[in-house]
């Protein structure tokens, strides 16, 4: 009887716990499933800005239901459904750059929902979730320099036989003042993937509090 008791005490504890963090484990494991999928489903479509960057850099609005999974569940549920998202890409349509361009999406990605989700996680206010998506926005803008800069522009190079000069040389078509590989990923790369956070932001804050309170609402 004296066990019955305290398994029903702990029964009650988790399940006031999970009301207070408005998901069941459960529920939380459904959620990361489908954001994944539909991350990867975006992550097919993929259009260029050549105002900023040469037309062979495409964005995806991927991000979009990662950063909203990493504001309800927080950062180490984003880094997870980044993963997911990159293996359903993966199935859904193979890689063409021998895996290299999926791991770095998935590292500007974590850049961006990391220190998002980290913000977010410790105050849960509107106030905070925009001081969120700037700073993880610019993080994602910072990492994708170095990975473009050590990692993305050699494998191209060496990969494709195409000619570093060729990539600056496209660059210096949109914008003069890029002249080395340095200043291409600055001027070129960065403000892409500063665009990209902008606009993945302003989506999630836009409809993050009316898709929070439908899921949380699933099933009461």
């Amino acid at each position: 009887m004296e066990n019955e008791n305290v398994m029903t005490m702990n029964e009650k504890t988790v399940a006031k716990k999970e009301k207070v963090e408005g998901l069941s484990s459960t529920k939380k494991l459904t959620l990361i499933a489908v954001l994944g999928a539909m991350a990867a489903a975006l992550m097919c479509f993929e259009f260029p800005l050549t105002f900023v960057a040469p037309d062979f850099y495409k964005l995806d609005l991927s991000e979009i239901p990662v950063l909203i999974g990493t504001f309800m569940m927080g950062p180490i549920a984003g880094v997870i459904i980044e993963a997911i998202k990159i293996l359903i890409k993966l199935v859904i349509k193979p890689t063409s750059t021998a895996y290299v361009g999926e791991f770095a999406n998935f590292c500007v990605g974590c850049a961006l929902v990391i220190p998002a989700g980290v913000i977010y996680k410790f105050k849960k206010t509107k106030k905070s979730a925009i001081v969120a998506v700037i700073i993880g926005s610019i993080v994602m803008a910072i990492a994708g320099v170095f990975l473009n800069y050590y990692l993305m522009l050699p494998f191209y190079v060496k990969a494709y036989n195409f000619p570093l000069e060729a990539i600056i040389g496209a660059g210096a078509k949109i914008n003069k003042l890029i002249t080395t590989k340095w200043s291409f990923v600055w001027l070129a790369v960065a403000p892409f993937n500063l665009i990209k956070g902008i606009i993945v932001s302003v989506v999630t804050l836009a409809v993050y509090k009316r898709i929070s309170t439908f899921i949380k609402n699933i099933g009461k």
